[in-house]
């Protein structure tokens, strides 16, 4: 066996992310923020060193304590608790980070929030909804709140000029990933989240002939739900345009609720309107692959359910926990892919991960939060942890099959 050591790079590269790096963000266009996207360096370009811990680094603390607390020198960023201590999302006490759970939607606190939510879409009481992704997260309490509803969020940020705030989500212990709705599709294939929600997060869906609410549709689920939060936009700008008065426009704000959703449809022939030539957006063409999540263009069309699968929609699959281990219908559209085929995944899976333990004590205690398979098949490891306090990031290598959709499904 041959060692190879690496140096340490220095401090400055305390918080590098080598393809979202702000220092190479002038060599790509601002239009559509396209510069925050993923854009990875050259071979030649990458660096061949240890990135260092912040200076003063701890050991985590432990899930569940780390959703509210965190130790401020482990993401020792003063900038975002001098701008949003004031809405309530994070407060900096001593050596620690607090968090709240408030925020500018979350005035009586997120658990409050998801209650009401909770009221709106049933689903999310009776494990119909497992999956979510939230697209502009903060320092995702949304996310971590719906842990203790047996939900799983995805929560998305991007880099900015400073750090990135995904690095508290992923400190106190929340699945997240760098991201943002530019110009790309994002990491994930098509009819893999039971929810998208949105909360002030400044994205501008109308714009751009809706392509970024197309990219919503195409990665939710048939039948999912897509939440919006916040206040009317531009209302106080735009009502003298509206040939109304302004009592008229105060009453029907008051009778406004601060929340809205909207319903996938999951009948394949409702869409049917939209083969006609004049018709926008128009059905994605059979030659785009809907599941490619790696570097697609956003693309101006509508993903319309493949009639061939008749259990896709949210009501059809069993709801959480039955789904963890029912193989999707969408296992036939993979090679070698059927329902043997996962249950045996599965039971291989159960085996490796007493092993696992056995070697790693660590592993299915509180020592150990956040996981990533590197190079997963139908993420029966991440099934097979279900009960342990961790979360699972399934990858699947670019070059392999794409069974991404199977552990969204799961």
């Amino acid at each position: 066996m041959k060692f190879v050591s690496f140096p340490e790079c220095s401090l400055d590269y305390q918080d590098y992310t080598p393809c979202t790096d702000p220092k190479r963000w002038r060599k790509y266009g601002m239009h559509r923020l396209t510069f925050m996207e993923r854009h990875c360096p050259a071979v030649f370009e990458r660096k061949e060193c240890l990135v260092p811990p912040p200076e003063g680094c701890k050991p985590p603390i432990r899930w569940p304590k780390s959703r509210d607390e965190c130790w401020y020198r482990n993401v020792p960023y003063d900038w975002i608790n001098e701008e949003k201590s004031n809405q309530n999302w994070l407060r900096k006490q001593g050596e620690k980070f607090l968090f709240p759970g408030g925020g500018t939607m979350f005035p009586k606190g997120v658990s409050a929030y998801v209650d009401l939510m909770q009221d709106l879409i049933p689903g999310m009481k009776d494990g119909t909804v497992r999956t979510a992704i939230d697209t502009g997260c903060g320092v995702a309490s949304w996310g971590g709140n719906l842990l203790d509803h047996w939900i799983l969020t995805v929560s998305l940020a991007p880099r900015d000029n400073h750090e990135a705030q995904v690095q508290f989500a992923l400190e106190r212990g929340i699945p997240a990933i760098l991201g943002i709705i530019s110009t790309q599709w994002l990491p994930f294939p098509s009819n893999s989240f039971d929810m998208a929600y949105c909360s002030r997060c400044l994205i501008p869906w109308t714009e751009f002939g809706g392509l970024y609410l197309l990219e919503i549709n195409r990665i939710l689920q048939p039948g999912g739900f897509w939440v919006l939060s916040g206040p009317p936009v531009n209302y106080q700008n735009r009502w003298r345009g509206w040939n109304t008065t302004v009592q008229e426009q105060k009453s029907d704000y008051d009778r406004l609720q601060k929340l809205s959703h909207l319903n996938k449809i999951s009948n394949s022939s409702c869409y049917n309107c939209l083969a006609k030539p004049d018709a926008y957006p128009p059905k994605c063409d059979d030659s785009l692959e809907l599941d490619s999540a790696w570097y697609t263009p956003l693309h101006p069309c509508v993903v319309v359910p493949d009639p061939k699968l008749k259990n896709i929609s949210l009501k059809s699959i069993p709801k959480w926990p039955e789904r963890l281990h029912v193989a999707p219908e969408r296992m036939s559209e993979i090679q070698g892919g059927s329902a043997s085929a996962f249950k045996h995944d599965d039971s291989k899976w159960k085996v490796r991960a007493k092993h696992y333990k056995k070697v790693l004590p660590a592993l299915g205690t509180d020592k150990i939060r956040n996981v990533m398979d590197m190079n997963t098949v139908y993420g029966g490891f991440a099934a097979t942890l279900i009960d342990d306090p961790l979360w699972v990031m399934n990858v699947v290598l670019s070059y392999s099959a794409n069974t991404l959709a199977i552990k969204h499904l799961c």
